[in-house]
């Protein structure tokens, strides 16, 4: 799982039928407490993320898995909002 923090939205008019509903979000990836450079494109089906938030993303086939429709192409979802960080 990774943590980041919501830097924009990507509109996407076209795309796949499985992907309707979804949105998208562009995350920047937070490695030790520390953004980087690093940057990935999640799904939001459910979580209601918003720009400037911290977030957590699951990637991979436990993504798919967590989409409901395993068949669905996603590779990166959050499934989570940081309420607040402690060191």
């Amino acid at each position: 799982m990774l943590k980041g923090k919501v830097v924009g939205t990507i509109v996407s008019t076209n795309k796949l039928d499985s992907l309707v509903g979804f949105k998208f979000l562009e995350v920047r990836i937070i490695e030790n407490d520390v953004l980087t450079d690093k940057y990935i494109v999640a799904v939001d089906r459910t979580v209601s993320a918003g720009i400037g938030e911290e977030v957590l993303v699951t990637t991979g086939s436990a993504a798919r898995r967590a989409t409901g429709c395993p068949d669905t192409p996603v590779d990166a979802m959050i499934v989570g909002v940081v309420d607040k960080h402690q060191n």
